[in-house]
């Protein structure tokens, strides 16, 4: 044991070190901080769906349960939920993949920090649309690779097009990050569009592309998901899909999402990687997931049509606020909001919300955009309404 008044600084890795507290987590610590002191905050933050679970997913849970599935499974999940998602891909997109190319992991956040972590080495681009999901940054900085952000706006409905994409290749470009429908600000891809950035990207062929598709049964006004992996051969095989459970069937807490890489090479290191690192989700989990996917679509279509009811309460309310100015989205459960004209940045704004007018929302920095706030319309109509009361006697009064 070492002695003196001074103790040596713990040295952290590089890597941890350049990471920023997430500010979601902040702002949702401070709510339950005024709902303790019994303050009525209503919450337009969540990323999840406010709906339960449906019963015969829990069911076929609870069955497995029963029956004893409290063991390992393969690293890389059953061979029963591996098969129920290569239907999945089958039915819904007419993709086909072997189920050893299939990785079931804890959350699809767990997929993407496995897929860049198989992909990246030091200083390896990786080009990230935004505004963004905020942890796309935050694994590509673990996984040692550098993240450039081509910004997206709205005369484009936020949507990357071919000549922002053909500037912003390098010779350093490993990976682009598609979304779509997109956290946070709810743009959905069209076909033609895919097929724009596809011709694109067909004249770089080292590009791989990590296609985020977990919002791609909330969408909304008709609109269809394409994925760019049905494009062409030779972009499925360059492309990851990572999906899961979370969003479509109500499922965050049950933690099951996946990757599908028709590279047999990139399945094999992802398998590898989870294989030291997590090894399997949980066992029992996995039945109500393969219940979810065999059974689940008429649920999720249910769920969808009340999101988009809900959607056009609040961009309704919204659009009446001066001097707010939403974007109305196409997929997701999320309003993204122009502030620029209300003179304060996403993260001032969003904490004098809350504690003046007692509507927690999520600032649109950390997503790549300081003059926009996120709203999620993941809860009842009631409390939309409510909010947007608050809101509009709040930037009255000002």
């Amino acid at each position: 044991m070492t002695t003196g008044s001074v103790q040596d600084k713990l040295e952290l890795s590089r890597r941890v070190s350049l990471l920023e507290p997430s500010e979601t987590l902040a702002i949702a610590a401070k709510a339950k901080e005024l709902q303790s002191k019994g303050i009525d905050v209503v919450s337009l933050s969540a990323g999840e769906p406010d709906f339960d679970t449906p019963d015969f997913i829990k069911q076929a849970a609870a069955d497995a349960l029963m029956k004893g599935v409290t063991k390992y499974t393969p690293a890389v999940g059953t061979v029963e939920l591996r098969e129920a998602i290569a239907r999945k891909f089958k039915r819904d997109q007419n993709l086909t993949y072997p189920i050893d190319q299939i990785i079931v992991s804890s959350g699809a956040k767990h997929s993407l920090f496995n897929v860049f972590f198989s992909l990246l080495n030091e200083g390896d681009e990786v080009l990230i649309p935004g505004p963004y999901w905020l942890s796309y940054t935050a694994m590509v900085t673990l996984a040692g690779g550098t993240s450039k952000v081509l910004a997206t706006h709205e005369d484009t409905q936020f949507k990357l097009t071919p000549d922002i994409l053909r500037r912003s290749l390098s010779p350093r470009t490993k990976v682009l990050v598609l979304n779509s429908p997109s956290n946070p600000t709810g743009a959905v891809y069209t076909r033609q569009e895919l097929e724009a950035l596809a011709e694109v990207l067909l004249d770089y062929p080292k590009v791989q592309i990590v296609s985020d598709e977990i919002y791609e049964k909330l969408i909304f006004d008709g609109a269809k998901h394409i994925s760019i992996a049905t494009l062409s051969s030779e972009l499925a095989q360059r492309t990851v899909i990572v999906n899961g459970h979370s969003k479509a069937y109500a499922m965050t807490g049950w933690r099951l999402g996946y990757a599908a890489c028709a590279n047999k090479e990139l399945a094999k290191a992802i398998s590898s990687l989870q294989s030291h690192s997590t090894s399997n989700p949980t066992s029992f989990a996995q039945a109500g997931g393969v219940a979810a996917l065999d059974q689940g679509d008429p649920e999720a279509e249910r769920m969808c049509k009340v999101y988009q009811k809900r959607r056009d309460l609040l961009y309704g309310l919204i659009s009446q606020i001066k001097p707010l100015k939403p974007f109305k989205p196409q997929g997701a459960f999320y309003l993204f909001v122009n502030i620029a004209e209300t003179g304060f940045s996403s993260a001032d704004l969003i904490q004098k919300l809350l504690e003046e007018a007692h509507v927690a929302t999520i600032p649109g920095k950390p997503f790549g955009s300081d003059s926009h706030i996120r709203m999620s319309f993941a809860t009842s109509e009631a409390k939309l309404e409510e909010a947007a009361r608050r809101l509009s006697r709040w930037f009255s009064a000002r």
